[in-house]
This record gives structure tokens, C-alpha cells and sequence, in this order.
């Protein structure tokens, strides 16, 4: 067992490694962690660079195509809001914090993405309710720990609205230095969603996201003091991560209303479709699969989409395998920076301006991932700091699945199965 027998990754969705890279001075919790820890300047995402198949390859060290998570929602055309992959049972790879339990070690999660039903220890899950007959209250006590979520809903409720920023990274925050606190976890997990939010409402630069930036650093300070309170401060190594990063949008794509107008599926007024389709997509916002079922056509099809406007590349089923994604797709489409997909099966052009007064609505937005993770400056970033971490260190690239193992080594664990994801020595001390 390693003699450090605390870790706690802090994930701040949607930090790039431009935001440490520009305005590492103006944040003093996160400038601390980077001067005194080890800087992995640029993190190579998955593809699609979304949040639940990223979050999934960082606590697995798998990429999409082994660990099941190939999207955040599933395929359910005939649904205008699909039910997002939030059980861990979904999950085919062992993840670390199975590990950890499986050691003893006392595991906390905090809206991490794609642990609905595990059996972490202090559980609060990233879920909403989804069916016109259940609510919020229901949903969350069947996916979470529910003694604990029932617990922290009465002592920090109140800082909540809903599921709105910044109050539920403000509400997840207190949990998880209660927790820290008290219950002394050696693994917790926690993803904090208020950066994200914002630059999916006003733009990856905007205003609101940089606010939001420095809201996230304030966050990270609490998480800190808190070890420091529950006197775990001493043998604590702390991650800061990001999921993917951000591209600004103008224009949306939508290739089921070219594929309704071809006659592969039909549309309804509500954007959606019949299950009886033949060629659907299904966006992943900066990227989108196509499936296919009893058609003939692909050739026709590939062609059909490699001229549509905003489309920048076509992958084959064998390419977007060999990049980790989902291996029943088709093809998978990679829009240009400025364009996105919809799943709209029935809009008056394929390609559409986003209307300002949308943005908020379902499906507009000003910013957005799920790109190809090698798409210029859009990387994302993580820095190490802790008793096994080396001080005042930088490494310069790494990718997203190297994480996984890397964890396992700071909590004295190992993967028993083989896994795509490098341990990242360079962070340790000698």
C-alpha cells in the first residue's frame, strides 16, 4: 500500500490548457497546485471529446470502444430528451475506484459522471429525472448513496437551485468538504460543471466563462482547506483536470432532416423520428456517428454528407474504431470549428445560423466539444501536486487514458487488466 492514502481529483469541466496557460497568474489556488506540483501542460482527449465517454476513460484508462460510454446519450430517436448513460453499470472496463473498494479504501463521488448505482461509498450521482411521472428527489435517491444524499440535501440544500450555475457547483462543493471533513474518503471524486455551463450559454472566452474560471480556482481552495481541517492535508495528492475544451459555434448542421428528405427515416414535427429509420445520426455536438440499418447505400450517403457545408471530415467504421470510437457506427462526421450537429429531423435547411435568442434552448448553444481532440489549441490540461509529486515540474503532453492508471499508482493500486492508458511517471518523485 502507498504511504499516501489520500487522493482527490478535482475535475473542472471544459478547462483547457489555454486557461493555465493564460491566466495560470489571476488564479491563486490553481497558480499554488502548478508551482509547487508537476504541470501536464496538454492532455490529448478521447473522441468525442464529450463529457460522460471522457470522464469514463479517465477513471478507466480506456478509450470509448472498450469501456461502452461511446457517446452521452443513447440512441433513442423516438425520444426528444434520450436518457443520458449515467448508470455505471453501462461502464465495461473495471474503474479505479472499484479498485480502491475492492482494497478497503473508503471512496466518495460527486456528480462524476457514469456512477449512477456503483458502489462507491459516499455517492451523490450525476442524474436528473427524465420521465414525466418521476422527479428529482426519486431519480437521485435511487442512483446515489441514499442516507448520505438525503443528509447533504438537508444540511446544504439551500444553496441549490435546481440544477443551475454556479449554485450546484456551489451545493456539490459543500458536500464534498463536508465529507472530506468527516467521513476522511481515500478516493473522491468530484466534477464541477459551472465553467462548462457558461460556455456552452455565452462563448468559450466570454465574460461569464472567465467569472466562472475563478469561481472553479475559490472551489478548489475550499477542497484543499478541507483536507487540511480533517488533518489528511499531509498524505493528500490532489489532481486538477479537464474533460475536453471548447470551440466557439454559428452554425448547426442538421443531417437527419437531409436524411428525412432522402427517405431514410421520417421525421416528426418534434425533431424526432420513427425507429423504423434506415440511416440516422447522432450528434456528439462537434462530431456525430451515423448507424445504419438494413442499407444499402453507404457509398451514397458518404457522399451525400462529405458536401454538405461545415462537414471537414469523413471517417470510415474502421477509422472511428482506430480512434476509440464507437465500433456499430457507420461513419463518423467531423464538423469544421464553427459548426455543430443536431439529431433536428425536420428544420427548413440542413444547415442553419444559431439564432442569439435561442441560445439556451435545447440544442443552441455558443460554444461546444465532442471534436476531434486533435483539432488545433484544443486540448485540455492536468497538474499533480502532493507528497509523491515532484515540485516545480512540467510534462509536456499526455493523454486523457494515461490518467486512470495513474491514480491507481498514487492510491498503491494496479489495473489487473490490460488497459490503452500509460502510467505518467514523470509526475512522481524519484
Amino acid at each position: 500500500m502507498a504511504s499516501n492514502q489520500h487522493l482527490l481529483v478535482m475535475s473542472l469541466d471544459s478547462l483547457g490548457f489555454r486557461d493555465i496557460r493564460e491566466h495560470q497568474a489571476e488564479l491563486p489556488n490553481l497558480n499554488e497546485l502548478v508551482n509547487g506540483g508537476t504541470w501536464v501542460k496538454s492532455v490529448t482527449g478521447i473522441y468525442p471529446t464529450l463529457t460522460y465517454p471522457s470522464h469514463t476513460s479517465i477513471i478507466t484508462g480506456q478509450y470509448p470502444n472498450k469501456h461502452g460510454i461511446v457517446n452521452n446519450t443513447k440512441i433513442q430517436p423516438e425520444r426528444r430528451s434520450p436518457d443520458w448513460y449515467w448508470y455505471q453499470k453501462d461502464v465495461k472496463s473495471p474503474t479505479v475506484y472499484d479498485l480502491a473498494r475492492h482494497a478497503g479504501l473508503k471512496t466518495a463521488a460527486f456528480l462524476w459522471p457514469v456512477t449512477a448505482g456503483s458502489k462507491i461509498n459516499y455517492n451523490l450521482a450525476e442524474i436528473f429525472p427524465n420521465r414525466i411521472w418521476t422527479n428529482q428527489v426519486l431519480v437521485s435517491l435511487k442512483a446515489s448513496s441514499p442516507v448520505f444524499l438525503l443528509e447533504m440535501n438537508h444540511k446544504y440544500g439551500k444553496l441549490r437551485n435546481g440544477i443551475k450555475q454556479p449554485q450546484l457547483d456551489d451545493f456539490i462543493t459543500a458536500c464534498a468538504v463536508d465529507t472530506i471533513e468527516n467521513k476522511k474518503p481515500n478516493l473522491t471524486l468530484i466534477h464541477l460543471v459551472d465553467m462548462d455551463s457558461m460556455r456552452h450559454r455565452y462563448g468559450v472566452r466570454s465574460d461569464e466563462a472567465m467569472k466562472a474560471l475563478h469561481r472553479l480556482d475559490k472551489h478548489v481552495g475550499q477542497l484543499i482547506q478541507a483536507t487540511k481541517n480533517a488533518g489528511t492535508f499531509d498524505d493528500t495528492n490532489f489532481v486538477i483536470l479537464g474533460d475536453h475544451y471548447q470551440i466557439n459555434v454559428t452554425k448547426m448542421i442538421h443531417l437527419n432532416t437531409l436524411f428525412s428528405k432522402k427517405g431514410w427515416l421520417k421525421a416528426k414535427d418534434d425533431q424526432t423520428f420513427d425507429k423504423n429509420w434506415q440511416a440516422m445520426a447522432k450528434t456528439c455536438d462537434g462530431s456525430t456517428y451515423i448507424y445504419t440499418q438494413n442499407f444499402e447505400q453507404l457509398a451514397e450517403l458518404k457522399k451525400l454528407v462529405e458536401n454538405v457545408e461545415g462537414v471537414e471530415k469523413v471517417y470510415s467504421q474502421a477509422e472511428a474504431v482506430k480512434r476509440g470510437a464507437d465500433p456499430l457506427c457507420s461513419l463518423m462526421i467531423e464538423a469544421k470549428a464553427g459548426y455543430y450537429f443536431t439529431d433536428e429531423s425536420d428544420r427548413p435547411t440542413v444547415v442553419e445560423r444559431v439564432d442569439p435568442n435561442s441560445l439556451g434552448e435545447t440544442d443552441r448553444y455558443h460554444g461546444v466539444h465532442g471534436y476531434d481532440p486533435d483539432k488545433p489549441d484544443y486540448q485540455t490540461t492536468l497538474v499533480f501536486n502532493g507528497p509523491a509529486i515532484k515540485k516545480g515540474s512540467t510534462v509536456e503532453k499526455a493523454n486523457l487514458v494515461d490518467e486512470a492508471p495513474t491514480f491507481a499508482k498514487l492510491l498503491g493500486l494496479k489495473f489487473t487488466n490490460e488497459i490503452a492508458g500509460q502510467t505518467i511517471e514523470d509526475v512522481f518523485k524519484n
